[in-house]
């Protein structure tokens, strides 16, 4: 063979994704995992491969690419799987790489030199919910951007308004940013029981978050505050078919394609958020934050806001709770006029 090295470790990778394909895997998913892969592979410029390139690699990945805790964790992953392919006696590599080489693939990342996922909240410390104020001001600023690009004549209003109704309804229905940008026009329905929603009263969610190798997560989110319906219909009847791809089904057309890209919303919140002056702290998924603990301060029940933003376990939703200190406050107060009150009540027996 011509460059034996390179065509052994393609036909691995082919038969690695083949293998994943077969479990019943994404193609994203196997996408992902191949590029992993390929980029450690880069990294190491040697093979095989021996614990000593996972260090060197996963130093590389925390010190000069800031990787966060999870991203590093997933990486390690990749490669200790596709490792078990090759090493796996049922497909033969050893004997191959034997037989050409005079060495065998063999696994490189172990309990010992891998990430352990030790805390159940990974996040950074400083991602927070928006506090009411600063939420209202952050769509205040967004609501005024608009008329002040229209106000000079200029074309840029309508994705404009369109920015400023997408981040109003990613904090309405706690929605993430891709679930956000993936919404149709036909993903709105009736509630039987919120008949003063209208056409508005459900949103359903079709790109929800997947599990590792599984097809998007799909839920059903009931409308929950009387501004939504309003904010809706006049982004769909009065704005929206001024937009150049209006025909598509997207809820959110851009100027340049049939949907709104990641890039615009991230760099157009940034701009939102540093023209008002917000904490850099404070990114798209702070709506999804402010969504869950403003449900909450306002009682609601917690198995309701857990089913509403999707999470298998009612620690995910709290881990995302933010109440405030005038919330923890009240609560208090609550609970010691009720004893108090108890207390005193007549008839009482000790």
């Amino acid at each position: 063979m011509l460059r034996p090295d390179e065509q052994v470790f393609e036909a691995m990778i082919k038969g690695w994704r083949n293998q994943q394909l077969a479990r019943n895997l994404s193609l994203g998913y196997a996408d992902d995992q191949e590029r992993t892969v390929r980029a450690f592979t880069r990294h190491a410029d040697a093979m095989p491969w021996n614990p000593q390139h996972v260090d060197e690699w996963s130093a590389d990945l925390r010190a000069v690419h800031g990787c966060v805790r999870s991203t590093l964790r997933n990486y390690q992953g990749s490669v200790r799987q596709f490792c078990d392919f090759p090493t796996n006696p049922a497909y033969g590599w050893s004997d191959e790489c034997l037989r050409h080489f005079g060495t065998h693939p063999v696994q490189v990342v172990y309990d010992w030199n891998a990430a352990t996922h030790a805390d159940e909240a990974e996040g950074e410390p400083e991602r927070r919910a928006f506090t009411r104020p600063e939420l209202e001001a952050f769509f205040d600023h967004a609501d005024e951007e608009v008329l002040r690009v229209r106000g000079k004549g200029r074309k840029g209003w309508l994705p404009a308004f369109r920015d400023a109704t997408l981040f109003k309804v990613a904090y309405a229905y706690g929605l993430r940013r891709n679930e956000t940008r993936m919404l149709d026009l036909t993903d709105f329905g009736r509630n039987p029981e919120g008949r003063e929603f209208g056409e508005f009263g459900t949103l359903l969610v079709r790109y929800g978050k997947a599990k590792k190798g599984s097809p998007p997560k799909r839920r059903s989110v009931l409308t929950v505050w009387h501004w939504t319906p309003g904010t809706i219909e006049e982004w769909i009847s009065e704005v929206r078919p001024g937009m150049r791809h209006s025909p598509s089904r997207a809820l959110w057309p851009s100027e340049r394609g049939l949907r709104v890209g990641v890039q615009r919303l991230d760099s157009r919140f940034a701009a939102y958020r540093e023209a008002v002056g917000l904490d850099p702290a404070l990114e798209f998924h702070s709506l999804r934050r402010s969504y869950i603990t403003h449900l909450i301060e306002d009682g609601h029940d917690p198995l309701f806001v857990q089913q509403q933003v999707g999470h298998d376990h009612a620690s995910t939703t709290a881990i995302y709770t933010c109440v405030s200190s005038d919330f923890r406050t009240r609560s208090l107060r609550r609970v010691l006029d009720a004893t108090i009150e108890a207390a005193l009540r007549p008839g009482r027996t000790c």
